[in-house]
């Protein structure tokens, strides 16, 4: 059978309850802030580590402080990471349950690491201080479960962009693969570039939480600059080692899909240089600039968020593979549902959050 044929006719034959844009939109935005959020966890962990083994001063101070933020911020990611999958297992429904078909075991895996986690990063947070041993090992091993999770879903993401080798991988070898531990189509450029961004991120959020409790009555000043100090240092090397990763990246792409010549790609390429050069510019003075370091931050991951999808479509071309093309049977009345419960549910978290923020700096509230 025709590869293309055969992808088609995996689709959910019900079709789609909505617009496959608006789900793609979602996706790409939902998965963009999951990945800012995971981002920050390996970036905390990885910084409070070294604050943990400096052992003293302003490091170990800026540990403990990482230690307690690290866990709310997992939380998030878990969250955020919802989505997205949920918006991939919509629209790619073909891709992603072939490649969990061929690699089931490794989907379990990934479900394990990420609550060992969690749990691994509370007994960090609770046992750093009274038994750092405990501590450091625990740090250790929730960066190694976060790390691997996102291996984890990156091939299995991979696997579903090359049809074309399906065949190979369930009976290449004469016999089905039917194990469960298959394990293809990792790019090292492709997730160095993701994770990348993790001293990136960390670097920003040294920044905002020097430039937040500066406005704090009693804030140890000294303090707070040498944290700010540090996140530009951080964001800066990182910068470099990220634009590093993404030229690894682009040159691992297949050259018959000249994604290099899409418009997405300049775009890409075009908010990136743009964003590096803000980001050096905001470094300088870090401690005021900031929040715009945040804001940019978050523009570059969507418009880069938007490249990898661009480049998706790119790789299921050659199968007519389109979710444009995704039969749809109108349901206003889940549709609706969700939409009121989603603008709710912001409405709701909008102010517990400003208060949070206001007391956290010791402003009337």
């Amino acid at each position: 059978m025709d590869m293309s044929v055969f992808i088609n006719s995996l689709r959910d034959p019900m079709g789609l309850p909505f617009y496959p844009v608006v789900f793609q939109g979602l996706m790409v935005l939902t998965f963009a802030l999951h990945i800012v959020m995971i981002n920050l966890v390996v970036g905390s962990l990885l910084l409070a580590l070294w604050g943990r083994f400096s052992g003293k001063g302003y490091p170990l101070r800026l540990a403990h402080a990482l230690a307690r933020g690290v866990t709310v911020i997992l939380s998030v990611a878990i969250v955020l990471g919802v989505a997205p999958l949920l918006f991939v297992q919509t629209i790619y429904d073909p891709l992603w349950y072939s490649a969990n078909l061929l690699s089931a075991w490794w989907a379990m895996v990934f479900l394990l690491l990420v609550t060992l986690a969690f749990l691994a990063a509370y007994v960090f947070y609770l046992r750093s201080a009274e038994q750092p041993r405990w501590g450091l090992k625990a740090c250790l091993f929730s960066i190694a479960a976060v790390v691997g999770a996102g291996t984890i879903m990156h091939m299995l993401h991979m696997e579903g962009l090359q049809p074309q080798s399906w065949a190979g991988w369930f009976s290449g070898s004469g016999e089905l693969a039917t194990s469960g531990w298959a394990f293809h189509g990792f790019s090292i450029g492709r997730f160095g570039h993701f994770m990348a961004p993790a001293l990136v991120n960390v670097g920003i959020l040294l920044m905002l939480y020097a430039w937040y409790f500066a406005r704090r009555p009693g804030s140890d000043r000294d303090y707070l600059e040498w944290t700010a100090i540090l996140g530009a240092g951080i964001m800066r090397l990182a910068l470099v080692v990220q634009m590093a990763f993404g030229f690894w990246w682009f040159f691992e792409i297949p050259g018959e899909l000249n994604f290099l010549a899409h418009p997405a790609f300049h775009f890409g390429l075009l908010v990136a240089l743009i964003a590096i050069g803000l980001l050096f510019w905001i470094s300088y003075r870090p401690l005021e600039r900031a929040p715009w370091a945040a804001l940019t931050s978050i523009v570059t991951v969507l418009a880069m968020g938007v490249t990898r999808e661009a480049l998706r479509m790119v790789y299921l071309k050659p199968f007519d593979y389109s979710i444009y093309q995704y039969p749809v049977q109108l349901d206003w009345g889940s549709t609706l549902l969700f939409l009121a419960t989603f603008v709710g549910g912001l409405v709701v978290m909008a102010y517990p959050l400003m208060i949070a923020f206001k007391s956290g700096r010791g402003e009337q509230v």
